[in-house]
Formats: C-alpha cells, structure tokens, sequence
C-alpha cells in the first residue's frame, strides 16, 4: 500500500503532510497507483481471467492479448513444462501472441490451452491463413497433482475456454484461485512441513504513462522472504509445523533437501505498455527472474521450472527505455511473489501466511 493511501481523510496538518512528504520513498513521487487496477491488468490490451475447478483445488488463469502483443520468455527452473515457447525464439516468425495460459495439473494442464484457442478462433482472433486464423497461446504448468483430491482432477480445455469467457479488464481476484488454487510453497523438508501459497499481482505506472506489471502462480520448493526486510513470510515449517524453519537456516546446516523433482515450479508473467521488440520482450523476462530471486529462497533450483512470459502490447509511445522498463518488471515481479503467499488462505491442511503468528502482512 502507497503512503498516501493511508493518510486519514480529515484533519491532516500542514506540518504532518511534509512529514509525510519527507518521508516518502523517491520513487513514489514518480509513480501513481491505480487500487482498482493493481495488477496485470493495469496495462493496456490486457485481460485476465480465473477459472478454479470446484472438485479439487485446481484450475487455469488465462490472461489475453487479443489486439496481438509481441512476447517473449524466459526459463530457469530445472524441470519447466511449457507449450509454444519455441514461437517466442525472436529468430522465428511469430512475433505476437493472443493469450497465456498458467494452469495447474502438471503437464496435463497444458490442455487448457486448447480452449483459449478455441475461444480465440471463434472471434476471428489469431494470425490470418488462407483458411482460417490461428490464435497464438504459449502456457506453463505447475505441478498440483494430487492437492486436496484425486490426481484425474485437472484443468482440461473447457477450464481455459472458461476462464477466456470471464477475462476482464477490471480488479484481478488473488490467492486460491485459478492457477493457484493448489499451489504450495516451503517444501524444501517435504510437503508435510510446506504451507498454501497462491496467485499475485502487482503494477507500477510511472508519471509518464509507462506501466509494468506482474502476475504469479507460487509453487516453490522454496520460502517467500519480504525483500524489504529479509523477514521469511510463509514456507517450511519447524517439525511441530507451529512455526517458521527459514530456508535458509536449514540449508546452511546441511540438512537432507527432501523436494522431489517436478513436483514444484513458479511461474508467472510480466507486462508493460511499453513498445517492444521480441528480442527487448525476453530481455525484459530475464530481468524479472531478480524478482523471484529477492522474493523467494531458493529459487531456480533443479526441482522447479520457474519460468516467466513477457508482453509488450505497444499502446505507449514511451521514451522509457529497457533498463528502466526491466528494473520494474523485477520490483512488481517481487511484489506480486509476496502478495501469492500474503492473500492465500489455508487450505487441505496446509496453513497460510496469516494462520502463523509473525507471518501476518
């Protein structure tokens, strides 16, 4: 939350403001929150939207560029499960894409895909062939198999075409839903000492136009730290699972890791209105990985496959230029980690951030 937005409305004092004023971080003097579009959808061209399956905690968030938003992407992790990232190579052709989709369900969910093209197609949205016109869509998975029910539950084709049906412009709803309705985090001693994380977004819009924001599916074998002050917000647990272990102190006794490849991955996408290149557009996803590395503990560890997609949709003549526009990206990168793990609620036995006494943001 800004400064600003928590001062009372009523009797403020001169000398308080300048306080206030004095106070203030230098770079909130050159950006502006937009509370009722904080997030992804901040920017121009872009739609997201949820679709959790009601029999297991599982489902697909589907963000869409239908306008074509040039892309690219950037993998890290160990054990990735992804579709059409080959078309964001700036060698090949395809310089735009029409949506993203992140799902759970492990590979199985890279069906969901198929819906959002179907939706897609039935709009007339894509690139145009002599017969038809076919809707660019790359995806990435997380591994939830299994979380709160059966396995054979998993986001399939309708999941993507649904949540295609309720993408918006507006508020992105946050926590258990969509992709991250069966994400978990602080496996690093086995699931049994992990805690619920979920789905983030975060947005920064700079006084000249330039918007960069982010959105995060959090499933990591890691914890989630506050970069601002290195405090371990949610992860693995003491043995008695009333606490938390820290990562970090763990693995500087030499403890067994007991995370199990596959069974992870965080991933996630950042956007600018900014005008863009594709080679620019994967620069700019590579730079957003500092976000995973500020927010989460360990991070691109041979169990996950952290991967993040980047969009420019171009509608910003903007003189802003890359270093500037990736620096943010990996800011609301890192935000929108924290808020996955701080707006999740407990869930299937695992606790959230909020049900661990220091843990509350």
């Amino acid at each position: 939350m800004r400064i600003v937005e928590m001062i009372p409305s009523t009797r403020i004092s001169v000398p308080f403001l300048a306080v206030v004023f004095i106070l203030m971080p230098l770079t909130e003097a050159h950006a502006q929150s937009e509370p009722a579009l904080r997030g992804l959808t901040a920017v121009e061209g872009v739609r997201v939207g949820h679709h959790t399956l009601a029999d297991r905690p599982t489902g697909c968030t589907v963000v869409l560029t239908e306008g074509g938003a040039v892309a690219g992407v950037d993998v890290r992790g160990g054990a990735p499960g992804t579709r059409e990232i080959s078309l964001l190579d700036p060698v090949n052709t395809i310089q735009k894409i029409h949506g993203i989709v992140l799902a759970g369900g492990s590979a199985f969910g890279l069906e969901a895909a198929a819906g959002v093209m179907r939706y897609l197609e039935e709009r007339g949205v894509g690139v145009e062939t002599r017969t038809t016109h076919v809707p660019i869509v790359p995806a990435a998975i997380l591994m939830d198999l299994g979380f709160g029910g059966p396995m054979k539950i998993r986001p399939t084709a309708d999941c993507g075409y649904r949540a295609a049906m309720v993408a918006t412009t507006g508020a992105i709803e946050e926590g258990n839903v969509g992709a991250g309705a069966g994400a978990t985090i602080g496996k690093i001693r086995g699931s049994a000492r992990a805690m619920k994380a979920g789905i983030g977004t975060a947005s920064i819009r700079l006084q000249s136009g330039l918007t960069v924001a982010a959105l995060v599916a959090v499933n990591a074998v890691g914890d989630v730290v506050d970069p601002t002050t290195g405090r371990v917000v949610a992860g693995v647990r003491t043995e008695d699972g009333l606490a938390l272990a820290d990562a970090r102190t763990l693995l500087r006794t030499g403890e067994v890791i007991d995370a199990r490849a596959g069974e992870n991955t965080t991933i996630g996408i950042v956007a600018t209105n900014a005008t863009l290149t594709q080679a620019q557009a994967t620069k700019m996803a590579q730079m957003a990985h500092d976000g995973y590395a500020r927010a989460i503990v360990p991070v691109h560890t041979p169990f996950d496959g952290d991967t993040i997609f980047a969009v420019a949709t171009g509608t910003l003549d903007s003189t802003d230029n890359l270093l500037t526009i990736g620096a943010l990206a990996a800011e609301v990168m890192a935000d929108a980690v924290l808020r996955a793990a701080t707006q999740a609620t407990s869930l299937a036995g695992y606790p959230a951030a909020r049900d661990l006494d220091g843990s509350r943001q």
